[in-house]
């Protein structure tokens, strides 16, 4: 963060001062003591679970200079006491970003999507750390809390920052939109992720948009034409699109990704912009990555950069993130696609078709399905139309993990065709013992589920991965 005074933050948060308003400080700002280093601002924040005002201590002893609380104490360092710790972050988060936007130099890049958000992110980091200094989340850092948290990383000297927004209603991404006015915003996608909170896909359409529907005709709106809801979403902002190719030869406002091919080493495509194409090696599996790739060179375009330069930091990053398409050599010859950090109906089709394109006529595939969480009251059907996915992509053999994904194991048996090929364990340990006496040199395996199913860890544990 930038150096304010305890006074200054008092100011910008409509809060109030108790002990020195003249000190200084310009650490980063956590709201997890654990991550408190000397000189940080520690925001304490109450919680579903647990208060973040009951490691006020912990904080100071690691050496917190400041603290934002809700409520009044006594402390050795100077505190501003809020009336509400997340409308403060946002408002802090505010005055830094326009205090350094003043300095004429930094430039705001916002991502938001029902799949994808994340590896775009990593993606803009990559390419954009080559040509200035960029501030992005480490992990998924964004909602109401975590985004201004990375917004409030930047600093005089940074050049780029990329904020990835979720959401969880109507009206989240406009707050967060409010807080810092993206030059370029990306909408990936609009599916079924976490449709069990919007209540519809269209509420989902609904609050993605708001990314866009506010910016500015000087700024730039990323959108995918393939998405018939992004593509309609509403925007003052000059647009390029992206997208899969099609055939057609695009404009100079276009990227696609054309002749996507996936091989054990990643995924090959070509990007067509105009009249020229660009050959793209990825070390990162999965046809949807493509798309985020093209996505993130369109953002590079738009600011600036030439696309051979951000071509070129995309082939050089070696995963998109830990437990996303992220691909593990096994004991025995045999592949693992840890994909186990998310999952939607939408991911997991992507991700299995994937797995089906890898290993056609090469190698058998083996899909490590768990469930598919926040779906609501379509969880059910979601979870049959994945199940039925398995069978008609000829997937070799499936293993079904805990009783949330069951009705996968139901819908995949009771098409028909099958004779064993799918196996229901009932926990982790189970799975583990079922694959383990399943595979066989030459085997890919797809461990694919939402975070809260814990897959990934068994993903770790088949690939020998202790860390």
């Amino acid at each position: 963060m930038i150096a304010m005074s305890a006074a200054h933050i008092a100011a910008v948060t409509a809060g109030t001062v108790h002990g020195n308003a003249d000190t200084i400080v310009s650490g980063t700002v956590h709201t997890d003591s654990r991550l408190v280093t000397p000189g940080d601002v520690f925001v304490a924040l109450p919680g579903e679970v647990t208060d973040g005002h009951r490691f006020i201590d912990a904080a100071i002893a690691a050496g917190a200079a400041l603290v934002i609380a809700e409520r009044e104490s006594t402390l050795s360092v100077p505190l501003v006491v809020v009336a509400n710790g997340v409308i403060a972050l946002s408002d802090l988060a505010r005055e830094v970003v326009a205090r350094v936007r003043a300095l004429g130099t930094l430039r705001v890049v916002a991502v938001t999507g029902s799949n994808g958000k994340t590896t775009t992110k990593n993606m803009l980091r990559a390419v954009l750390e080559r040509h200035g200094e960029t501030v992005a989340p480490r992990g998924s850092f964004n909602n109401e809390v975590g985004a201004p948290i990375s917004m409030l990383g930047v600093t005089e000297t940074t050049a780029f920052l990329v904020v990835e927004m979720g959401a969880d209603g109507v009206g989240d991404i406009s707050k967060l939109v409010s807080v810092v006015m993206p030059d370029v915003a990306i909408v990936l996608t609009v599916g079924l992720a976490h449709i069990g909170k919007f209540g519809s896909i269209e509420q989902t359409a609904i609050a993605k948009g708001e990314l866009v529907i506010d910016l500015p005709p000087t700024a730039t709106a990323v959108l995918n034409r393939d998405d018939p809801r992004v593509s309609a979403m509403p925007t003052s902002a000059g647009v390029t699109w992206f997208g899969l190719g099609d055939g057609r030869t695009p404009d100079e406002s276009t990227l696609l990704a054309d002749d996507v091919r996936l091989t054990l080493d990643g995924t090959e495509f070509d990007v067509l912009h105009g009249d020229r194409r660009y050959p793209v090696r990825l070390r990162i599996l999965g046809e949807h990555h493509a798309l985020n790739a093209v996505a993130t060179l369109a953002a590079a375009l738009a600011l600036g950069i030439d696309l051979p330069a951000a071509i070129a930091a995309l082939e050089a990053m070696d995963r998109a993130e830990r437990w996303r398409m992220e691909l593990l050599a096994a004991p025995g010859g045999v592949t693992i696609i840890n994909d186990a950090y998310n999952a939607s109906p939408d991911s997991t089709a992507a991700a299995l078709r994937s797995l089906a394109s890898l290993t056609r006529g090469r190698a058998r595939a083996i899909a490590v399905l768990g469930e598919m969480a926040e779906l609501g009251e379509l969880s059910g059907e979601e979870h049959d139309r994945i199940g039925l996915q398995v069978v008609r992509l000829n997937i070799d053999q499936l293993v079904v993990v805990g009783a949330g994904a069951r009705r996968l194991h139901l819908a995949a048996t009771a098409e028909g065709s099958w004779d064993g090929e799918s196996v229901f364990a009932s926990d982790l340990e189970a799975a583990y013992d079922v694959i383990r006496d399943l595979l066989q040199p030459g085997d890919v395996v797809l461990v694919k589920s939402s975070n809260s199913a814990g897959l990934r860890l068994l993903g770790d544990r088949l690939a020998g991965v202790t860390a």
